[in-house]
């Protein structure tokens, strides 16, 4: 079993400790390195190349969203999931325009924070329970959000079957072992639906299927967040 590899960047020592531990004692994942120094996360992501970077939203020296921006101007691709304490929908949208994976709140039990950084990791989608209809209000009103449906008009029959496996959360390498392609073709499917649909992540992929009922046998991502995890 391959053990995720993660990078916490927080610049709140007790909560990098904490989470440190929580992620190694009880998630059974190796974190790589917990840093508060914001300076230093470009050059450790070029040395230590974690499967997921979990960084906070506000920190003093740069915000996290500002960082991101960074490590991608580097053409450094980590994946990377938002923990907050912010729900407001502002950062909620910002996080979702910069390609994050998930968007997580600190005051989420212990036991669904490490279990959404693990399905993260995976290369599912990893969104805060309280804010998967937020999400969904948010989509509905956003910008051009009516329109949208007479878009998937324009996907390809192909591009119609990975936005209903992204309606379930799945990953790439998922979706890839499902419709017997290669992981490299799902990402440039999802490309083209993202560019066709006018959305900026997977996560809104995920929701717009859902609520445009695009993928019938697609369980709710608001349904399913209302769940306990199991």
């Amino acid at each position: 079993m391959v053990v995720p590899r993660i990078m916490l960047v927080d610049d709140h020592a007790l909560c990098r400790t904490g989470l440190s531990d929580l992620l190694r004692q009880r998630g059974g994942m190796e974190v790589v390195a917990a840093l508060g120094d914001t300076d230093q996360v470009v050059p450790m992501l070029r040395e230590l190349r974690p499967d997921l970077l979990v960084l906070d939203l506000r920190m003093p020296s740069t915000d996290g969203l500002t960082l991101l921006k960074r490590i991608r101007a580097e053409e450094l691709d980590t994946p990377a999931v938002i923990l907050t304490m912010s729900d407001a929908e502002t950062d909620l949208a910002a996080a979702l325009r910069a390609g994050v994976r998930g968007y997580l709140l600190k005051d989420m039990e212990p036991e669904d924070v490490i279990a959404a950084i693990g399905r993260a990791a995976r290369g599912e989608l990893a969104i805060a329970p309280a804010l998967t209809l937020k999400l969904a209000q948010m989509l509905q009103a956003g910008p051009g959000g009516p329109e949208r449906k007479d878009l998937l008009a324009a996907l390809t029959e192909r591009e119609r079957q990975i936005l209903d496996h992204l309606a379930r959360g799945e990953s790439n390498k998922t979706i890839a072992r499902s419709l017997d392609i290669s992981h490299d073709t799902v990402k440039l499917h999802v490309r083209h639906i993202l560019n066709k649909l006018n959305l900026n992540s997977r996560v809104e992929a995920a929701v717009f299927a859902v609520e445009q009922r695009a993928a019938p046998q697609a369980t709710s991502l608001v349904e399913s967040a209302k769940r306990p995890p199991r």
